[in-house]
């Protein structure tokens, strides 16, 4: 309790299973040839800095943000190439978003190194003006392509996407948000426009992977997994495009025990993963790349965040 405390106060006060594509050998992990990247995710995280209370039915003990940090860390110590990610709707859930407005979470995520984060809809539940006002906080980037803000406070404060190199290995970001009619007030996003999100993905996956030569193109989706009725989701995104590799979706608190591989227009997989929410989990997702054919294996699980461990 007490490290817990001490973590966000000087935050405050500072600022499984398997899928595979051309699968290689684990046992070529010991030679030079082959790098590992992991890649770490959140989503839908919803203010919940805390662990639920022991006594909660559902999650009794699961979460906090202290808790998920040690485990960042050690994750970090283990493994020489790693990623953070968030899926969007980091904001709203707990009294420390209505107190805090979203400072103290992204001065955690911040603390906790996350690499990139995209925008959920609850991100604008204090006004698109009070999720600007706490983007200083942030010291790593949101990315997001079919949002445009030009007509608002936001303009030129995300980017479309971002790239990483580890390892020698190119990894190409980009994300999508779900669209904000219906589910958040005219008067809280404002001028923002809501651009067709497979289009866009089509747009920033065939930058990524053709002209800008990605190894690996990720997106970070707050579209929801599936519904029952047709709307853009994440299995709709993977079979309407051609060139995502990974998308680590948001919005419908689904738990993947492993992931979905679902198939693209062109026949070839995309990974699907997403880890519930209110920080209970972490997503890792393991990646191994033969440097010079660029064949790749993934293995993937799901760390829960319990004080039993």
């Amino acid at each position: 309790m007490s490290s817990r405390r001490e973590f966000i106060r000087t935050t405050l006060l500072g600022t499984a299973g398997v899928a595979a594509s051309n699968l290689i050998p684990l046992e070529a992990l010991a030679y030079k040839d082959v790098v590992k990247i992991s890649i770490l995710h959140t989503n839908d995280v919803h203010s919940r800095i805390d662990p639920f209370p022991l006594n909660d039915p559902k999650y009794p003990g699961m979460g906090g943000a202290a808790r998920r940090a040690e485990i960042i860390n050690q994750i970090r110590k283990e493994e020489e190439h790693v990623l953070l990610f968030d899926a969007g709707d980091i904001f709203q859930g707990t009294p420390y978003f209505n107190f805090y407005k979203g400072e103290l979470e992204l001065k955690l995520m911040s603390q906790m190194q996350y690499d990139a984060a995209t925008i959920g809809n609850h991100d604008f539940d204090n006004g698109i003006e009070g999720l600007n006002k706490q983007l200083p906080h942030a010291i790593f980037p949101f990315v997001i392509s079919n949002y445009n803000f030009n007509d608002t406070v936001m303009y030129n404060k995300t980017i479309t996407h971002k790239i990483f190199e580890k390892g020698g290995i190119k990894i190409g970001v980009f994300g999508l948000g779900i669209e904000l009619d219906g589910l958040v007030s005219k008067q809280l996003y404002k001028n923002t426009i809501y651009l067709d999100p497979v289009s866009k993905a089509n747009e920033m996956s065939s930058l990524l992977k053709n002209e800008l030569k990605c190894d690996l193109v990720l997106c970070l989706s707050h579209l929801g997994y599936e519904y029952p009725v047709k709307k853009v989701s994440d299995k709709i995104l993977a079979e309407s495009t051609e060139n995502i590799d990974i998308i680590i979706g948001g919005h419908t608190h689904t738990l993947l025990d492993k992931p979905t591989v679902s198939l693209n227009k062109n026949g070839k997989e995309v990974l699907i993963n997403q880890v519930g929410w209110a920080g209970i989990n972490l997503g890792k997702i393991d990646l191994f790349f033969e440097r010079n054919t660029k064949r790749k294996s993934i293995k993937s699980t799901v760390k829960n965040i319990s004080h039993k461990q």
